[in-house]
């Protein structure tokens, strides 16, 4: 490691030790700013116990395990319809008539909007949860999908037409490997997005996850287990995205290099 990457990692790690300091003198002295008080805020010492606790039971795993498996089923899902429907729309000026228009008209509805018609929708509370995560991230991975397709360089499109290229061919030689570095950025950002309305969805229905735990120690007035609910969502969603990054750029090396040049 070198001396200007130490440098890096001590100026973050002196940003985080700063953080701590402030949030442990609010809680501890109970600061009271008139419309923002720390008066009901635990302290770093009480989340850091409730912490080790939580991280000791059994619990952890169910919760953890549900929300993964909840955000894996949507997510996964809406990856391959949004990319699907991202290259039809894209490619095919009948499939852009056709779908763009009822796509455009559901895009703006929160995510959170559907969760009473999901209840209706669907006999289980597990589904229901499912199909928010999955409208969380479509859009997302669905005009960014769209928008690497229109991007693509058309002196490749009209070259490799010239050389004879078949339309199977065009699309997976030209268009896809033209329009992977927007897919990646929309597969990040539909997991992010698929993380925020899972833990909505389950705090308002679900009976597992973290979510649920998190709106549980709400109602139970159990507020460090609060915040340690925000932090394993924070690193989940973290590791999650970091994880697509890590394959995108694994994946699409010529564009990581032109990225950094």
């Amino acid at each position: 490691m070198t001396g200007s990457q130490i440098g890096r990692w001590l100026r973050r790690a002196v940003s985080l030790a700063v953080c701590l300091f402030v949030w442990q003198m609010a809680s501890t002295l109970k600061l009271d700013f008139g419309i923002l008080t720390f008066a009901n805020v635990p302290s770093p010492g009480d989340v850091t116990s409730a912490a080790l606790e939580f991280f000791r039971s059994p619990r952890l795993f169910a919760d953890v395990f549900s929300s993964l498996g909840r955000v894996f089923a949507g997510y996964g899902a809406a990856a391959v319809v949004g990319v699907s429907l991202g290259l039809m729309i894209g490619r095919l000026r009948f499939a852009r008539d056709f779908l763009l228009t009822p796509l455009e008209l559901l895009r703006p509805i929160p995510a959170v909007a559907w969760i009473p018609l999901a209840v209706l929708m669907f006999p289980s509370s597990e589904l229901s949860m499912i199909f928010i995560t999955f409208t969380g991230a479509l859009f997302p991975i669905l005009i960014n999908t769209v928008h690497g397709v229109e991007t693509v360089d058309p002196r490749l499109i009209a070259s490799a037409r010239s050389l004879g290229s078949t339309r199977s061919a065009m699309l997976l030689e030209v268009i896809i490997p033209g329009a992977a570095p927007s897919i990646v950025t929309g597969l990040v950002i539909g997991m992010g997005t698929s993380w925020f309305c899972l833990i909505t969805a389950e705090m308002i229905s679900g009976q597992f996850g973290i979510g649920y735990y998190t709106w549980e120690s709400y109602t139970l007035q159990n507020y460090p287990e609060i915040i340690v609910g925000m932090i394993v969502i924070g690193l989940l969603g973290t590791a999650s995205s970091a994880l697509l990054k890590t394959a995108g750029a694994a994946l699409l090396p010529w564009h990581s290099k032109k990225g950094r040049s």
